[in-house]
């Protein structure tokens, strides 16, 4: 092992010194104490006294409310048309296209408006014989489909147009329902009704907590549903009776008002 007197040069020594006499040593070492991070963070986001008023929890009300309005329909979606079947595809979609000219031909001639007639489906698929036991079915033909959806805006000649649609060759019903025309705006006094109705409630609730009601902070409209009275349709020769019934429009809307004390 080297001695210090072996050291020959002063780095060595020095070298020497500070690590087998680190009391001795003339080395001077720093010692830097840092305040723990959390302190620090803290500090930094604690408010001030003054100030603490702005950080307590704001209170707020939410309230769910509906609104609805009755209205009569004013006019009726028919969805009718025609269903032909033959040996070949060719052969009833022939079948089918001469019925439904005639069809279409026989309500235009009683009045409707050709832009209130709209082809709604068309389809053709094969015609499957009754398998035997033990056997794969086979195609024995082919069925043709079309349909037409017809608007009656006159709700007074509805049964003419629906005894017509049978007398014209039609041999399909597929639905009929009442609408009203002005929906959308009847829809619009429902959403506001809605509204009043969640701001009353909103109000009378607040009272009895001892606040009032503050800014809107949120709004949200629920689904906006139709509710009508069943409607029942006979075929017959004669004219077909119908009853239109009332529609109501609902609306529902969500509003968060925030809340007030009263001793502000």
């Amino acid at each position: 092992m080297r001695s210090e007197q072996t050291c020959k040069s002063a780095p060595e020594r020095l070298l020497y010194n500070s690590y087998f006499h680190p009391v001795t040593s003339k080395m001077r070492i720093r010692t830097f104490i840092l305040p723990p991070l959390a302190a620090v963070l803290v500090l930094a986001v604690a408010p001030p006294a003054a100030h603490a008023d702005k950080y307590e929890i704001q209170r707020s009300i939410t309230v769910t409310a509906r609104g609805a309005v009755a209205a009569e329909p004013d006019m009726a979606r028919i969805t009718s048309g025609m269903t032909s079947e033959a040996d070949t595809a060719a052969q009833a979609l022939s079948r089918n296209s001469q019925s439904m000219k005639e069809v279409i031909g026989g309500l235009k001639a009683a009045g409707i408006d050709p832009k209130d007639i709209q082809t709604s489906s068309f389809r053709i698929e094969p015609r499957y014989a009754r398998a035997k036991e033990g056997q794969a079915s086979v195609i024995d033909g082919y069925r043709v489909t079309n349909q037409i959806q017809i608007t009656a805006r006159d709700l007074g000649r509805l049964g003419d147009v629906l005894d017509n649609l049978v007398s014209f060759g039609a041999n399909q019903m597929a639905g009929l329902t009442f609408e009203v025309s002005e929906a959308e705006t009847l829809r619009d006094k429902a959403r506001m009704e809605a509204v009043a109705n969640a701001l009353r409630h909103a109000k009378l609730y607040a009272a009895a907590t001892g606040a009032k009601v503050g800014d809107v902070r949120n709004i949200s409209e629920g689904p906006v549903s139709i509710w009508a009275s069943p409607t029942s349709i006979a075929m017959r020769k004669e004219a077909v009776p119908t009853e239109r019934g009332t529609e109501v429009l609902q609306a529902s809307v969500t509003i968060t008002w925030t809340l007030v004390s009263t001793a502000q």
